[in-house]
């Protein structure tokens, strides 16, 4: 079931089990890599309650999706008990009409009505990231002050990784 409009035009509803199907099809336009159980494993985590999928719609055509993560992998948010919004995909076709935003708010209310007061978001380093870090960054979110994190373990001096989707900088924003 669709959400109340989010935007002029933008809905979000939560992915339920057996609907996988949409997700894929999203990522298939994305154009985007993941293993073949990725969003079994996820919905079997939100039936956990641990994580929340959610599908955006503009125009009623699904445009993207996230997940907010209840428990997540970087220590500081877990051991701070900060949410992760992650997985923040919206189609090429689709950006620049609030729907990335739209969610990320929704995210940032369901938080709120939890009582938490602080929401984490991780971001790539390169190109293909810019508008992300630029809406991030807009919305209020800043770095958390621990530099930059691969697989969402922190990086010391002098260490290398590569440049790919691991390799992040961890953002934070308050609630309140």
């Amino acid at each position: 079931m669709f959400s109340p409009m989010v935007g002029e035009n933008i809905a979000i509803r939560q992915i339920e089990n057996g609907e996988a199907d949409a997700l894929w099809a999203l990522v298939d336009a994305l154009g985007h890599a993941k293993d073949v159980d990725y969003f079994e494993k996820c919905l079997a985590l939100q039936a956990a309650g641990k994580r929340l999928l959610f599908m955006a719609s503009l125009d009623e055509r699904d445009s993207g999706y996230c997940i907010l993560n209840w428990e997540p992998k970087y220590g500081m948010f877990r051991k701070l008990a900060i949410p992760e919004i992650q997985d923040l995909n919206v189609l090429q076709e689709q950006r620049k009409q609030g729907i990335g935003t739209a969610m990320i708010h929704y995210c940032e209310e369901l938080t709120r009505g939890k009582g938490i007061e602080r929401m984490g978001i991780g971001v790539g380093l390169d190109r293909s990231y810019g508008a992300a870090q630029r809406l991030y960054t807009k919305l209020g979110y800043v770095p958390d002050g621990n530099g930059v994190t691969y697989d969402r373990k922190l990086l010391s001096y002098g260490e290398s990784r590569p440049l790919d989707d691991n390799l992040c900088l961890m953002m934070v924003k308050s609630l309140i």
